[in-house]
């Protein structure tokens, strides 16, 4: 049974910083590339950064630089550093994971691509 459990949400003032944490069970978690997600209500998924197999990562424009993706394949653990939060950062973000070859390099991850969603975990960011 394959899961992914986030964790780490939360509500934070603008300027803070979060970290969210992913963990992945039934299947092998090393061969997927794996990414983090931010939905707010009335709108669709969007791609916030992505980490391929080989630890290459790509983010959004609008968390470049702020936003931070990792990844502990011995432990099926995905990180997502989150500093200078701002209000528009507020949403439920989700941790995606993504079949993938060895030499696919990343890229934002559309949601069609997913196969596995965890079930996701808020964070609030007042001004």
């Amino acid at each position: 049974q394959v899961q992914l459990v986030e964790s780490g949400g939360g509500s934070v003032q603008a300027g803070g910083s979060l970290t969210l944490s992913c963990v992945g069970s039934g299947f092998t978690y090393d061969t997927y590339c794996m990414g983090w997600f931010r939905q707010v209500p009335g709108k669709e998924r969007e791609g916030a950064a992505t980490i391929d197999r080989g630890g290459r990562t790509n983010y959004a424009e609008s968390v470049k630089g702020r936003f931070t993706i990792s990844r502990d394949n011995a432990k099926n653990l995905l990180y997502l550093q989150m500093n200078s939060l701002k209000p528009e950062d507020t949403g439920t973000f989700y941790c995606a994971a993504a079949r993938c070859s060895s030499g696919f390099i990343a890229r934002i991850l559309r949601s069609a691509e997913i196969n596995y969603w965890g079930q996701g975990t808020q964070v609030t960011v007042s001004s």
